[in-house]
């Protein structure tokens, strides 16, 4: 079936599409810097992983949620097999040795898996995004 739509059309719902992965890479930004960096105890930067780890077998279970969340987003955005296994090996990584009482506690302090996967989130989303500009300057 032959597509009857325009370029300029087929450009606007790229745009759309861009900015709504923008969108979303930015709520799960916010929601990172909730988890991994919101307070500051002796001028060291924690969240609500670490303060929620304290409570044995909840906390890091309850953190891997938002962990889960930023995989499907880069399966959703497009992001290279890698990229979903780094953030696959992060959450694994905080929840395995954060399960560990207090060894795992201080690990959450200093790991901060939801900042490490929002990096990684955020590289694929600019690689992707390089590529679609360069497809549209040839097109």
């Amino acid at each position: 079936m032959l597509s009857t739509s325009s370029p300029a059309a087929n450009s606007h719902t790229m745009e759309r599409n861009a900015e709504d992965r923008r969108a979303r890479i930015a709520r799960l930004d916010r929601l990172a810097d909730t988890l991994d960096t919101r307070f500051r105890i002796f001028g060291i930067p924690v969240g609500w992983d670490s303060i929620l780890g304290l409570i044995p077998g909840v906390g890091d279970v309850v953190t891997a949620g938002p962990g889960a969340i930023m995989f499907y987003e880069a399966h959703r955005i497009g992001a290279r097999k890698r990229a979903k296994m780094k953030i696959a090996a992060n959450t694994g990584i905080d929840m395995l040795i954060g399960g560990i009482p207090l060894v795992g506690d201080l690990f959450d302090v200093v790991f901060k898996s939801h900042r490490r996967n929002i990096e990684i989130l955020k590289q694929e989303l600019e690689r992707i995004e390089t590529a679609e500009q360069t497809e549209r300057a040839r097109l």
